[in-house]
Protein backbone atom coordinates (compact mmCIF):
# COMPACT_ATOMS: atom_id res chain seq x y z
CA UNK A 1 0.00 0.00 0.00
CA UNK A 2 1.56 3.52 -0.76
CA UNK A 3 1.66 5.58 2.66
CA UNK A 4 0.72 8.53 1.11
CA UNK A 5 -2.55 6.63 -0.93
CA UNK A 6 -5.94 8.36 -0.02
CA UNK A 7 -4.18 11.09 2.14
CA UNK A 8 -4.84 14.11 -0.05
CA UNK A 9 -8.37 12.67 -0.91
CA UNK A 10 -9.64 13.02 2.60
CA UNK A 11 -9.26 16.40 2.97
CA UNK A 12 -10.25 18.01 -0.50
CA UNK A 13 -13.38 16.53 -2.17
CA UNK A 14 -14.68 16.50 -5.89
CA UNK A 15 -18.26 18.16 -4.03
CA UNK A 16 -16.60 21.15 -2.57
CA UNK A 17 -18.47 24.11 -4.20
CA UNK A 18 -15.77 27.08 -2.95
CA UNK A 19 -12.28 27.28 -4.46
CA UNK A 20 -9.54 29.96 -4.04
CA UNK A 21 -9.83 30.51 -8.11
CA UNK A 22 -7.39 34.15 -7.90
CA UNK A 23 -5.21 35.00 -4.59
CA UNK A 24 -6.99 37.45 -2.21
CA UNK A 25 -4.66 37.46 0.94
CA UNK A 26 -1.09 37.26 0.17
CA UNK A 27 2.32 37.00 2.32
CA UNK A 28 5.46 37.71 0.21
CA UNK A 29 9.20 36.64 -0.07
CA UNK A 30 10.14 33.54 2.52
CA UNK A 31 13.95 33.45 2.98
CA UNK A 32 15.76 29.33 4.06
CA UNK A 33 19.16 28.93 4.54
CA UNK A 34 21.02 26.38 6.07
CA UNK A 35 23.49 26.60 8.98
CA UNK A 36 25.94 25.31 11.38
CA UNK A 37 23.48 23.54 13.43
CA UNK A 38 20.37 22.96 10.79
CA UNK A 39 17.96 25.42 9.00
CA UNK A 40 16.67 29.31 9.50
CA UNK A 41 14.01 30.75 8.01
CA UNK A 42 12.70 33.98 8.12
CA UNK A 43 9.37 35.81 6.65
CA UNK A 44 7.57 39.31 6.83
CA UNK A 45 3.95 39.06 8.54
CA UNK A 46 2.51 41.33 6.07
CA UNK A 47 -0.63 40.01 4.15
CA UNK A 48 -1.73 42.04 1.26
CA UNK A 49 -5.46 42.22 0.27
CA UNK A 50 -4.85 42.93 -3.03
CA UNK A 51 -2.04 45.88 -3.66
CA UNK A 52 -3.08 47.33 -0.17
CA UNK A 53 -0.61 45.70 2.72
CA UNK A 54 -4.44 45.47 5.30
CA UNK A 55 -2.66 42.87 7.79
CA UNK A 56 0.44 42.85 9.71
CA UNK A 57 0.31 40.09 11.88
CA UNK A 58 0.29 36.83 10.11
CA UNK A 59 2.87 34.00 10.79
CA UNK A 60 3.55 32.46 7.62
CA UNK A 61 5.97 29.93 9.05
CA UNK A 62 4.88 26.72 10.94
CA UNK A 63 6.66 23.34 12.31
CA UNK A 64 5.86 20.23 11.25
CA UNK A 65 6.04 17.36 13.43
CA UNK A 66 9.60 16.50 14.58
CA UNK A 67 12.03 17.65 12.05
CA UNK A 68 10.81 20.38 9.72
CA UNK A 69 9.20 23.74 9.56
CA UNK A 70 7.48 25.21 7.14
CA UNK A 71 7.44 28.78 5.46
CA UNK A 72 4.82 29.66 2.33
CA UNK A 73 4.57 32.76 -0.08
CA UNK A 74 1.37 33.92 -1.65
CA UNK A 75 -2.65 33.41 -0.90
CA UNK A 76 -2.85 32.96 3.33
CA UNK A 77 -5.61 30.42 3.19
CA UNK A 78 -4.50 28.07 0.83
CA UNK A 79 -1.37 28.04 3.37
CA UNK A 80 -3.87 27.40 5.80
CA UNK A 81 -5.25 24.24 3.46
CA UNK A 82 -1.91 23.26 3.21
CA UNK A 83 -1.46 22.84 7.05
CA UNK A 84 -4.24 21.03 7.38
CA UNK A 85 -3.21 18.36 5.21
CA UNK A 86 -0.30 18.32 7.05
CA UNK A 87 -1.45 17.93 10.22
CA UNK A 88 -3.56 14.83 9.09
CA UNK A 89 -0.53 13.27 7.75
CA UNK A 90 1.68 13.82 10.86
CA UNK A 91 -1.59 12.05 12.59
CA UNK A 92 -1.75 9.92 10.31
CA UNK A 93 2.07 8.64 10.49
CA UNK A 94 1.64 9.08 14.45
CA UNK A 95 -1.14 6.28 14.63
CA UNK A 96 1.59 3.73 13.16
CA UNK A 97 3.64 3.51 16.71
CA UNK A 98 6.56 2.15 14.98
CA UNK A 99 9.16 4.84 16.79
CA UNK A 100 9.69 6.31 13.15
CA UNK A 101 8.41 9.66 12.21
CA UNK A 102 8.60 11.71 9.05
CA UNK A 103 11.40 13.60 7.78
CA UNK A 104 11.42 16.52 5.93
CA UNK A 105 12.41 15.05 2.41
CA UNK A 106 9.63 12.50 2.94
CA UNK A 107 6.98 15.72 3.64
CA UNK A 108 8.41 17.73 0.87
CA UNK A 109 7.95 14.69 -1.10
CA UNK A 110 4.77 14.64 -0.13
CA UNK A 111 3.76 18.53 -0.88
CA UNK A 112 5.16 18.43 -4.41
CA UNK A 113 2.61 15.27 -5.44
CA UNK A 114 -0.18 17.36 -3.64
CA UNK A 115 0.65 20.59 -5.34
CA UNK A 116 1.05 18.84 -8.79
CA UNK A 117 -2.02 17.04 -8.12
CA UNK A 118 -3.96 20.24 -7.53
CA UNK A 119 -2.01 21.84 -10.79
CA UNK A 120 -3.40 18.89 -12.53
CA UNK A 121 -7.10 19.74 -11.27
CA UNK A 122 -6.83 23.17 -12.92
CA UNK A 123 -7.46 24.06 -9.18
CA UNK A 124 -3.69 24.70 -7.90
CA UNK A 125 -2.92 25.92 -4.23
CA UNK A 126 -1.69 29.66 -4.99
CA UNK A 127 1.58 29.03 -2.98
CA UNK A 128 5.46 28.90 -2.97
CA UNK A 129 6.53 26.56 -0.54
CA UNK A 130 9.62 26.24 1.56
CA UNK A 131 10.72 23.36 3.24
CA UNK A 132 13.60 22.55 5.73
CA UNK A 133 14.60 20.23 8.80
CA UNK A 134 16.93 18.01 10.16
CA UNK A 135 16.87 14.11 10.90
CA UNK A 136 19.86 11.76 12.13
CA UNK A 137 22.11 14.67 11.60
CA UNK A 138 21.54 15.44 7.65
CA UNK A 139 20.17 18.96 7.19
CA UNK A 140 17.37 19.30 4.18
CA UNK A 141 16.08 22.41 2.62
CA UNK A 142 13.41 22.23 -0.32
CA UNK A 143 10.95 24.75 -2.35
CA UNK A 144 7.90 23.97 -3.96
CA UNK A 145 5.95 26.06 -6.82
CA UNK A 146 2.47 26.19 -6.73
CA UNK A 147 2.55 23.94 -10.40
CA UNK A 148 4.75 21.41 -8.52
CA UNK A 149 8.57 22.15 -9.62
CA UNK A 150 10.54 21.68 -6.93
CA UNK A 151 14.40 21.45 -6.26
CA UNK A 152 16.48 21.34 -3.04
CA UNK A 153 19.55 23.73 -2.02
CA UNK A 154 21.82 25.59 0.48
CA UNK A 155 19.63 28.82 0.59
CA UNK A 156 16.41 29.18 -0.96
CA UNK A 157 14.14 32.57 -1.35
CA UNK A 158 10.58 32.72 -2.99
CA UNK A 159 8.78 35.66 -4.40
CA UNK A 160 11.12 38.66 -4.91
CA UNK A 161 13.66 37.47 -2.89
CA UNK A 162 14.50 34.97 -5.22
CA UNK A 163 15.94 37.76 -7.62
CA UNK A 164 17.27 40.37 -4.77
CA UNK A 165 17.90 38.09 -1.65
CA UNK A 166 19.81 35.25 -4.12
CA UNK A 167 22.71 37.08 -4.93
CA UNK A 168 23.39 38.23 -1.55
CA UNK A 169 23.40 34.25 -0.65
CA UNK A 170 25.34 33.29 -3.17
CA UNK A 171 27.88 35.66 -2.21
CA UNK A 172 28.05 35.53 1.59
CA UNK A 173 26.42 32.50 2.89
CA UNK A 174 28.93 29.79 4.29
CA UNK A 175 27.88 26.46 4.89
CA UNK A 176 29.48 26.38 8.37
CA UNK A 177 27.68 29.83 9.31
CA UNK A 178 27.23 30.44 13.11
CA UNK A 179 23.45 31.38 14.29
CA UNK A 180 24.42 34.89 14.87
CA UNK A 181 25.91 35.12 11.68
CA UNK A 182 22.91 33.37 10.09
CA UNK A 183 20.41 35.79 11.74
CA UNK A 184 22.73 38.73 10.14
CA UNK A 185 22.54 37.79 6.92
CA UNK A 186 18.67 37.24 6.71
CA UNK A 187 18.24 40.74 8.24
CA UNK A 188 20.42 42.34 5.33
CA UNK A 189 18.53 40.57 2.14
CA UNK A 190 14.69 41.14 4.31
CA UNK A 191 16.09 44.88 4.33
CA UNK A 192 16.49 44.82 0.65
CA UNK A 193 13.68 43.38 0.32
CA UNK A 194 11.97 46.04 2.59
CA UNK A 195 13.17 49.35 0.34
CA UNK A 196 12.26 47.23 -3.03
CA UNK A 197 8.92 45.43 -2.38
CA UNK A 198 6.44 47.28 -1.68
CA UNK A 199 4.40 44.24 0.05
CA UNK A 200 7.31 43.76 2.07
CA UNK A 201 7.21 45.34 5.78
CA UNK A 202 9.65 45.34 8.48
CA UNK A 203 8.33 43.26 10.93
CA UNK A 204 9.64 39.81 10.41
CA UNK A 205 9.58 36.41 12.23
CA UNK A 206 12.65 33.74 12.22
CA UNK A 207 11.86 30.33 13.07
CA UNK A 208 15.15 27.38 13.49
CA UNK A 209 15.17 23.73 13.54
CA UNK A 210 17.84 21.24 14.50
CA UNK A 211 18.15 18.61 16.17
CA UNK A 212 16.93 19.72 19.44
CA UNK A 213 13.57 20.58 17.68
CA UNK A 214 11.95 23.52 16.05
CA UNK A 215 11.98 27.18 17.27
CA UNK A 216 9.70 29.57 16.50
CA UNK A 217 10.93 33.45 17.56
CA UNK A 218 8.69 36.39 18.79
CA UNK A 219 8.34 38.86 16.03
CA UNK A 220 10.51 41.61 15.64
CA UNK A 221 11.09 45.07 13.55
CA UNK A 222 14.13 46.01 11.67
CA UNK A 223 15.31 49.67 11.88
CA UNK A 224 15.07 51.27 8.56
CA UNK A 225 16.84 54.29 7.13
CA UNK A 226 15.12 56.19 4.09
CA UNK A 227 17.92 59.06 4.14
CA UNK A 228 19.68 57.56 1.21
CA UNK A 229 19.80 60.31 -1.67
CA UNK A 230 17.81 58.29 -4.20
CA UNK A 231 14.96 58.26 -2.06
CA UNK A 232 15.23 61.81 -1.67
CA UNK A 233 15.10 63.22 -5.30
CA UNK A 234 14.65 59.70 -7.56
CA UNK A 235 14.87 62.09 -10.71
CA UNK A 236 18.17 63.01 -9.77
CA UNK A 237 19.40 59.57 -10.32
CA UNK A 238 17.83 59.47 -13.95
CA UNK A 239 14.19 57.92 -12.90
CA UNK A 240 12.37 60.22 -15.77
CA UNK A 241 8.58 61.12 -14.60
CA UNK A 242 8.47 60.59 -11.01
CA UNK A 243 7.58 62.31 -8.06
Amino acid sequence: MNYFEGLEGTVSSESDSQRTLTPYVTGTSVIGIKYKDGILMTADMGGSYGSTLRYKGVERMKPVGKHSIIGASGEISDFQEIMRYLDELIIHDNMWDDGNSLGPKEIHNYLTRVMYNRRNKFDPLWNTLVLGGIKNGQKYLGMVSSIGVHFEDDHIATGFGNHLARPILRDEWKEDMSFEDAVKLLEKCMLVLLYRDRSAINKLQITKITEEGATVYQPYALKTHWGFTAFKNPANGGAEGSW
